[in-house]
């Protein structure tokens, strides 16, 4: 039985909560796989109309769990590691069923770009949002960068892919990474009625209007996120990101060869 997501379905609502409260949510090898079965489950089940995701706890998700950063549970090269990270997160652009998330506490690394490749996003007034992978010697792979360039601008994407700088959720809100900002208490009765109104409509004309709005960027968004691919592939051989994490293991200032 799945441990880390729970998976339920309400009014034609498919529900996807991440289960690992006491991290914060964070993504372990397990629990990756969950994820991707869980929204290989929305996407494909006929009574769910409209997809909701969030975190069970104080947390919508920490991103990848640090004490594994770097593992690689099926002895596989890191492009095609980064490349089924990215196929799971690429299936929500595709699904032809609306996503929402609900974003509560921490949005960190592949939590942030989750919570971002929605098609609506509710915060509670309390998140924060970060890509620091740059700290780890590393950058966003899964669409961060790309997500954040088409919602709040290249100024704002290039800013948190720079920085990792944590973000709150009234700046997030003014910047247009979040779309609806409500009370901590108010945040999932919120969502949860959002998706049943959706829910409601015919689920052809959803189809159709995501797909149309989405021409937009959708496209530049996929190549994008190509781009991230072979950019993390590189990374993970310099002798930077080498260094990035000895200095983590060895808590210390990093000191960075820039070539």
């Amino acid at each position: 039985m799945p441990e880390f997501v729970i998976t339920s379905v309400d009014s034609h609502v498919g529900l996807i909560k991440f289960n690992r409260p006491e991290r914060h949510n964070a993504v372990n090898d397990l629990m990756g796989e969950e994820i991707r079965e869980a929204v290989r489950w929305a996407i494909e089940s006929d009574e769910v109309r409209c997809i909701l995701i969030t975190g069970e706890g104080k947390s919508f998700c920490a991103g990848r769990d640090t004490t594994v950063l770097g593992h690689r549970a099926r002895d596989e090269s890191d492009f095609h590691f980064v490349r089924r990270a990215q196929e799971g997160r690429l299936s929500l652009l595709d699904c032809p069923k609306p996503v929402i998330t609900a974003i509560n506490g921490y949005a960190i690394g592949g939590g942030c770009e989750t919570a971002l490749a929605a098609d609506i996003r509710v915060a509670a007034e309390d998140a924060i949002f970060s890509l620091p992978e740059i700290n780890y010697g590393l950058l966003p792979d899964t669409g961060g960068t790309q997500y954040v360039a088409a919602l709040a601008g290249p100024g704002v994407a290039k800013y948190m892919t720079m920085t990792g700088a944590r973000v709150g959720a009234q700046q997030a809100f003014a910047w247009g990474l979040v779309d609806f900002l409500v009370k901590p208490e108010e945040l999932q009765g919120f969502a949860l009625q959002m998706a049943k109104d959706i829910a409601s409509k015919p689920p052809i004309n959803l189809a159709m209007a995501k797909q149309l709005v989405d021409n937009i960027y959708g496209a530049a968004v996929r190549d994008g996120v190509r781009h991230e691919l072979i950019a993390q592939s590189a990374i993970f051989k310099t002798e930077d990101y080498a260094e990035a994490r000895a200095a983590i293991r060895e808590k210390r200032k990093p000191v960075f060869r820039g070539k």
